[in-house]
């Protein structure tokens, strides 16, 4: 039973306020903080100079970062669901988008990658996240540098994975969630798990997992695990679709489905190689192990299926390519070329049992696969960069101590799937005690396109 039902007008007038509360709160701190240089995570050193060779490049990959969510990510999507979904997924990408921009710009850089306070090997509360001296991106002019580009430029580009990382959430829950819950939870999710992830990751020395010295290049664990794993819990609070899961019917139009996979692979690029912040061959290699990665969890996933159904299908090696993307995602800038095709391969057999056994036996309505795809695979390349980023495996840590790389990967991996599962309960369970999590049963069978935005994604059938 709801304590408070809110609909219509209330709803969105409830979502606004929020907004305004938050922007309120950074312009009030802003005022009377000073604004610090920000520490960037790259493996390069600090520099004062621009280099103009390592801007256009990063300017390239931001661009091909934003590609991956709209409308990348948002036609994969649109064509897992059924047609009377499809404006629904999207119109949440390209939303989110919109909203986390500006929460971003307004106080959501500021608490990731404001450093005052911190203090490599030493733990306090800026260890775990950062305050206002940048809000509303104060200081972060045309003059102000990080390592060797622009501050605006990284400030934009960490934007793009602060936008993409709660869509990857849409699809374990679409097809029944109201459009306002999504909006709630989304952003809420973005401040209170994302922001304290990013920065005791990136945010550089006197960051918690930085200081660990925890291998995380483009966000196994910042993206994939919190994505992935908040998304498990989501999916069961929100409870499975009508007909779940004996009277299902097929993804409506796959075409669109390998279009958003084809885009996705090509935008990872700038999502892995771009997150080196610099155009030199450590960046070139990013690239390679990634595209090689995908490579091998495509065939895995595809052969398994073949081997089992009789048939190669084009939605299982959509699907494992996308396996082999999040695996290699946090040891892309660690691995050679062996290290990647092996996690690409194990990624894409682990997530084939994660996808389809596991969530079948346990029967949770994952609608699209993130936990499967993204939260387990983003989990195992996160331990694997462990690994294989020991030069006895051709990665390029020449002096790794596997084992203890392998555990502190491992700690931080966990820490991190528990948090975001925790706190994700917390806020759904408020967000379905006040304005609900789903729509009911005719709203569902009518379709989200028609009953929570009055549109049809194809007129003419």
């Amino acid at each position: 039973m709801h304590l408070v039902q809110w609909r219509g007008p209330m709803a969105r007038c409830a979502f606004v306020a929020f907004f305004a509360c938050f922007s309120f709160l950074a312009t009030n701190v802003v005022l009377g903080q000073e604004s610090n240089n920000v520490v960037a995570p790259s493996p390069a050193p600090a520099s004062t100079a621009i280099n103009a060779g390592d801007t256009a490049w990063i300017l390239v990959a931001t661009s091909l970062v934003l590609f991956m969510n709209i409308p990348a990510l948002a036609l994969f999507y649109a064509g897992l669901v059924r047609k009377k979904n499809v404006l629904s997924v999207m119109m949440h990408c390209f939303v989110l988008t919109a909203a986390v921009s500006l929460l971003w710009t307004g106080f959501g850089y500021s608490m990731a990658f404001d450093t005052t306070g911190m203090t490599a090997g030493q733990l306090n509360l800026n260890s775990i996240v950062g305050g206002f001296n940048k809000a509303f991106l104060r200081g972060v002019d045309a003059n102000a540098v990080t390592g060797t580009i622009p501050e605006p430029l990284f400030a934009v580009f960490q934007m793009t994975f602060a936008v993409i990382t709660p869509a990857l959430m849409v699809g374990a829950f679409a097809e029944r969630i109201k459009f306002t819950a999504m909006l709630f939870f989304s952003l809420l999710w973005v401040v209170l798990v994302y922001i304290p992830i990013c920065h005791m990751t990136w945010a550089g020395p006197g960051g918690l997992f930085f200081d660990w010295g925890v291998i995380d290049l483009a966000g196994g664990i910042v993206v994939h695990i919190t994505a992935g794993f908040s998304a498990l819990v989501a999916c069961i609070l929100v409870g499975p679709r009508k007909g779940f899961p004996d009277r299902m019917d097929p993804p409506h139009n796959l075409t669109l489905t390998i279009m958003g996979t084809a885009m996705l692979w090509v935008g990872w690029f700038g999502f892995n190689g771009g997150s080196v912040l610099a155009a030199n061959g450590q960046a070139a290699m990013t690239i390679l192990v990634t595209h090689l990665s995908a490579c091998a969890a495509t065939l895995v996933w595809m052969s398994i299926e073949w081997i089992k159904l009789g048939k190669p299908s084009v939605l299982g090696a959509s699907t494992g390519s996308i396996a082999g993307l999040a695996a290699i995602t946090p040891a892309s800038g660690v691995v050679g070329p062996l290290g990647a095709i092996a996690i690409g391969a194990l990624s894409g057999g682990l997530c084939f049992v994660f996808a389809t056994m596991i969530k079948r036996k346990f029967r949770y309505d994952d609608t699209l696969d993130v936990f499967g795809v993204h939260g387990v695979g983003g989990f195992l390349g996160t331990i694997l960069a462990g690994v294989f980023a020991s030069a006895a495996f051709g990665g390029n840590k020449g002096d790794l101590n596997i084992l203890q790389q392998t555990g502190i990967q491992t700690v931080a991996a966990v820490g991190t799937a528990v948090y975001s599962m925790a706190v994700s309960l917390v806020l759904l369970v408020l967000i379905k005690k006040s304005i609900g999590l789903r729509v009911d049963g005719v709203s569902e069978d009518q379709g989200l396109d028609l009953s929570e935005h009055e549109e049809r994604g194809y007129n003419f059938l």
